[in-house]
């Protein structure tokens, strides 16, 4: 029987470019994990979408969760009308983003309005992941919404004729520019340093389009600070204008709740949060859905129960095995037994099977990836000499581990081999034609599968240090 508390080991299964989520199913028990939900469509992304699953179990992140935000395309136009009166005034706008997602967003917002309003003005990007990403919404700009694929009839969105890469050097060129920097919270970087430079000039503006964590420069200056000390003594007076416009692919408030509305889980954890709004917004959900919420702290283990106990077979081999790892103890109810293997599901029915019993019951040859790595030895003597200091070394330091030597100078522990080999190789004199004689160094192959990985690692670091 399978224990009536969830635990949760997820997969990813969302979209790469999209929101990230998570779903378990164990027959009738399931979790839906939600990352960044949003449904409102980015300009160059759909909307997330969810079915209406009914899980027990919902975890969603819970970053604005007293906010509730205006409409998009209001803040839209207000970031494009701010952006414009500013360089219009021959001010720099400096926007600090992150790398993947709202860079990209925000570029085609602006380059769509400069060849819209013909605008000449410098927009730069900084080089590095934010380049990188761009040049994969090129390559995969299938995976976009529908109206920038439509788009691609005549041009790449995202083969940007406005928006360049930025160079350092560009920091203290005179007239007007937009820079999209990394990173977005102004905490260090080339944002920051770019900052620094601009943030005494009254002219300049910082746009801040996402949530800044406390401590930052960015939750400080959006906070009013009017100066900024760093850690070397070095203040910095914030003259230039500050505007924060969310464009966060968080969900606020009313998302989350619309989220929970459509899901009908039975249980709701929330996760990425401030405490103080997560509690206002847990007793929200108490109170209107009538369902329990929880919210755990940082490392805090959360027991759910869920009302249904799945029946599970099992064969007698895995039973066997476990029986011998445990010393035939007999069962004891305040200590847990962990089983190992894999869950299959045939004709309606849950089957707990080893992996050699899988292979057997689908047909197909079980195939197994070997890692071989090898040392140069410089230990005079035959190879069988070396090789049995290598073994007493080896049971020395490996008491918990069956060391078997083998008759073809090799050792093994587990699936970890190693084996003793000699290379030929001319000696000083034979390389100055004055003889043929040769001289023998010692190679020591050392292999091991998948998992036996941390053992094989490990045993290899011996080698070495030797």
């Amino acid at each position: 029987m399978v224990d009536s508390e969830l635990e949760i080991k997820a997969y990813y299964a969302g979209h790469v470019l999209g929101a990230a989520m998570f779903w378990i199913r164990v027959g009738s028990q399931s979790v839906v994990y939600t990352g960044d939900y949003n449904m409102t469509p980015d300009r160059h992304l759909g909307a997330a979408w969810i079915d209406k699953c009914k899980p027990d179990l919902l975890i969603t992140e819970s970053t604005y969760a007293t906010t509730i935000r205006d409409s998009k395309r209001c803040r839209e136009r207000d970031f494009l009308k701010k952006v414009h009166e500013c360089v219009a005034k021959g001010g720099k706008v400096l926007i600090p983003v992150f790398a993947l997602g709202r860079a990209q967003e925000l570029c085609i917002l602006l380059e769509t309005y400069w060849e819209r309003m013909n605008l000449k003005y410098p927009v730069y990007f900084a080089v590095g992941l934010t380049e990188k990403a761009n040049n994969y919404y090129k390559m995969f700009i299938t995976w976009t919404n529908q109206k920038i694929r439509k788009t691609f009839v005549q041009r790449n969105m995202f083969d940007f004729k406005h928006i360049k890469p930025f160079d350092k050097g560009y920091i203290d060129n005179p007239g007007a520019m937009v820079v999209f920097a990394t990173p977005g919270m102004l905490h260090a970087g080339l944002s920051l340093q770019i900052f620094k430079k601009w943030a005494p000039n009254e002219n300049n503006m910082v746009i801040m389009p996402g949530y800044c964590v406390q401590g930052t420069v960015g939750h400080k200056i959006l906070g009013g600070a009017k100066k900024v000390e760093f850690e070397n003594r070095q203040v910095v007076d914030v003259k230039m204008s500050v505007e924060y416009m969310s464009f966060s692919a968080h969900a606020d408030a009313k998302g989350i709740m619309q989220l929970i509305q459509f899901c009908e889980p039975r249980n709701v954890m929330l996760v990425h949060g401030e405490a103080v709004k997560m509690e206002f917004l847990k007793e929200k959900i108490r109170e209107e859905f009538k369902i329990e919420c929880y919210t755990p702290a940082n490392g805090e283990t959360c027991t759910i129960s869920t009302p249904i106990k799945i029946p599970v077979e099992t064969s007698l081999s895995i039973l066997k095995d476990e029986v011998k790892k445990y010393n035939a103890q007999p069962p004891d109810p305040k200590r847990r037994r962990i089983i190992h293997g894999i869950l299959v599901m045939k004709d309606n029915k849950i089957s707990l099977m080893s992996i050699d019993e899988i292979f057997n019951e689908a047909g197909i040859d079980r195939h197994v990836i070997r890692f071989i790595s090898k040392i140069k030895l410089d230990d005079p003597g035959p190879p069988m000499r070396t090789i049995e200091k290598l073994y007493n070394m080896l049971n020395e330091r490996l008491s918990g581990w069956t060391v078997t030597m083998n008759d073809n100078n090799s050792i093994n522990v587990e699936s970890v081999n190693i084996k003793i080999e000699t290379e030929d190789v001319p000696s000083t004199a034979a390389q100055h034609g004055q003889s043929s004689v040769v001289s023998a160094h010692k190679i020591c192959n050392v292999s091991w599968v998948n998992q036996d990985e941390d053992l094989g690692s490990y045993i290899l670091g011996l080698l070495q240090s030797l």
